[in-house]
């Protein structure tokens, strides 16, 4: 290969998606994944719709603490973290279509970190800094909770250990 050739063009295949696993490797051929990306399109729409609407039942007041951005992106960590043990560590959920719909769409629409990044630098711009660094705090170390826990807890029911007795 000269200098002057170009790379070798590779395809773009998702990083949730394990090319050993043969369900996971149909997502990528053909067109399947045009159903995966229809999937994708109709979750990250709910997802969205979801979010516009907590935002309009519960408005951040100007230089407040922005709770509706924060609750919706823990709640969709937690869910996320749900998600992921029944249909990665457990095989609970087999379809091919529920982790792209639900997960990349539905939750990838739900959750916003890119307004928790906005939000973070319009209260800094307003030197607000106390609660800007107070709500990335809160939120880094929140998201990373609930997914950590909503997955303990999932596990644990799913596995039976859950089960009162």
């Amino acid at each position: 290969m000269s200098t002057q050739d170009p790379p070798p063009v590779r395809p773009v295949v998702d990083p949730d998606v394990d090319l050993s696993v043969p369900a996971q490797r149909a997502e990528t051929a053909g067109t399947g994944r045009y159903r995966v990306l229809a999937a994708i399109a109709a979750g990250g729409a709910l997802g969205a719709a979801a979010r516009y609407a907590a935002s309009l039942a519960w408005p951040a007041a100007e230089g407040a603490f922005p709770w509706a951005v924060f609750v919706v992106n823990v709640t969709g960590c937690a869910l996320l973290g749900v998600l992921m043990v029944l249909v990665t560590e457990r095989g609970t959920v087999t379809h091919p279509l529920v982790r792209p719909f639900l997960g990349v769409g539905v939750l990838g629409g739900f959750t916003t970190f890119s307004t928790y990044a906005a939000d973070v630098s319009k209260l800094l711009a307003r030197q607000e800094a106390v609660t800007a660094m107070a709500y990335m705090a809160a939120t880094a170390v929140a998201a990373l909770g609930a997914v950590w826990g909503a997955a303990a807890l999932t596990r644990a029911l799913v596995d039976g250990r859950g089960r009162p007795a």
